[in-house]
């Protein structure tokens, strides 16, 4: 895929993040936790360094994370009507911008139940999910670096119901042909050759779900 590289510092620093979390959840010994949080505090400073963002909310962001680290999980729903054009919506938190419904995986939903709430939430629509199109790897499919390693579920869907309703976190709701993508995608959440691949899912139910 095309897009951003990752810098080496972020790369560096999500590690160094990664071990002080994970040893910070088995660590007995006080002098442990102690250099835990000292690796934890060079990872933030590391972070904060790179892209210029407040130091004290880059910790207060590491600090809460707690257990073994593991990449967090967020579901997209690629959601076509009977024209076969697909869903989108204006994201509120990045100025507006169109994506695919969807976002952070909630605790004690499984992933399509999340998905589907993830549609109510942000569209208004009900759906019933098909298929699992794709898990990408955010990096690797060239999206801006974020602070945390993130793995994205993307599902087929049907509409099934509902009228288009925004939300807290939408402002527009639209559908659109293959021909017809906006371009002022949240590139954050979704680019425009994921959008291309799974359009070539639905004209093809033999397609294999991709995954990095």
């Amino acid at each position: 895929m095309n897009g951003p590289v990752t810098p080496r510092w972020l790369i560096w620093a999500r590690e160094l993040q990664a071990l002080a979390q994970s040893g910070l959840a088995y660590a007995e010994s006080p002098f442990d936790r102690e250099r835990y949080e000292g690796i934890r505090q060079i990872a933030a400073e590391m972070m904060a360094t790179g892209s210029d963002a407040d130091m004290a909310r880059v910790l207060e962001l590491f600090t809460a994370q707690d257990g073994y680290a593991t990449p967090k999980a967020v579901v997209r729903a690629a959601v076509f009507d009977d024209r076969g054009r697909i869903l989108l919506v204006r994201e509120v938190l990045d100025h507006d911008r169109w994506t695919l419904p969807g976002g952070w995986a909630d605790v004690n939903l499984s992933p399509v139940e999340n998905t589907v709430k993830e549609v109510r939430e942000e569209s208004g629509f009900d759906i019933r999910v098909t298929r699992l199109a794709a898990v990408w790897d955010r990096d690797r499919q060239g999206h801006p670096p974020g602070p945390f390693s993130c793995y994205t579920l993307c599902f087929l869907c049907e509409l099934t119901g509902g009228v288009a309703t925004t939300s807290v976190e939408t402002s527009e709701i639209g559908w659109f042909a293959e021909d017809d993508i906006p371009a002022d995608l949240s590139l954050g959440r979704v680019l425009p050759q994921q959008i291309a691949r799974l359009f070539a899912h639905r004209r093809d139910a033999g397609l294999p779900t991709d995954f990095d």
